[in-house]
């Protein structure tokens, strides 16, 4: 099933998935088995030249529509039914494609931005596009929550990233610290839009977000980066997903109640605009 890597690689997003109905969530595990196709590319332990040669062959195949890779099928059926534009996925190719260098060090909040909406924002626009989701700020939310979500991953990850010499942000707990209250603005400007996510799709999103943005408290708990460098991955326990996903249920109410979306990250996405028209995407 297309979802078996979801349930290997994406747990918080795997538990997310149980809300969603059967036809939704095949779309989404297709889009999902596309993006792990290219991070597997880009993080395998061959030599660089070999994993460049491999990702160009993988884009070369997307754009000529070689369905003879399933991956590639499955991912043009999603863009052709849910009318995603094309230019998105070209944007996240780019943003995969930033990671195949010796040496990655971002240096500028402009950069990690740019950077951030290419690897996940894109998905969250291409998610809600799967979802069904129209209003324009919307999907500025949709974005913001793909960017929240990877301002998190590089938060946790900078001890891995390191060892594939990968600076996104400093190796200190202090720039960990202020990369999760970065993303704590993208994470509450998503949640309004969340409102326009049909029904029966929007408990799962709702999940995803809790659960995901609650990863930033088990990094905290860490207090020093002597124990962050101790502490391997980091995960949200079952446990703790379990009462999240009981929290999100006073989300969905409170969504309920939304009258007006009133988004209000422009500040940000003036900053992304610099490189990247949003509004040809959305």
């Amino acid at each position: 099933m297309k979802s078996n890597l979801l349930k290997k690689h994406a747990k918080s997003f795997y538990w997310a998935s149980f809300f969603l109905s059967s036809s939704t969530l095949d779309k989404c595990s297709s889009l999902y088995n596309f993006c792990r196709t290219l991070d597997d590319i880009v993080d395998d332990n061959n030599n660089l030249d070999i994993k460049k040669k491999v990702f160009s062959k993988f884009k070369k195949d997307f754009v000529n529509k070689n369905f003879n890779n399933q991956v590639i099928k499955d991912m043009w059926s999603v863009i052709d039914t849910e009318s995603i534009s094309y230019q998105i996925v070209i944007d996240l190719f780019d943003g995969v494609e930033t990671d195949l260098e010796e040496k990655v060090e971002i240096n500028s909040k402009k950069d990690l931005l740019v950077y951030s909406y290419r690897v996940a924002g894109t998905v969250g626009l291409m998610m809600s596009k799967i979802l069904k989701v129209k209003n324009k700020d919307a999907l500025k939310g949709a974005i913001d929550l793909g960017i929240a979500m990877q301002l998190t991953n590089i938060a946790r990850d900078v001890c891995e990233d390191k060892a594939r010499n990968r600076q996104y942000i400093r190796h200190d707990f202090s720039s960990i610290k202020g990369t999760i209250k970065e993303s704590e603005i993208f994470y509450e400007n998503s949640f309004n839009s969340i409102s326009y996510i049909p029904m029966r799709s929007r408990f799962s999103v709702i999940v995803a977000r809790r659960v995901y943005r609650k990863i930033s408290d088990y990094i905290l708990k860490q207090k020093n980066i002597d124990n962050y460098n101790k502490a391997g991955k980091i995960y949200v326990p079952m446990f703790e997903k379990i009462i999240q996903t009981f929290l999100s249920i006073f989300d969905f109410i409170e969504l309920l109640f939304i009258k007006n979306l009133n988004y209000d990250n422009q500040a940000n996405h003036n900053i992304l605009q610099q490189e990247i028209n949003l509004n040809e995407r959305i």
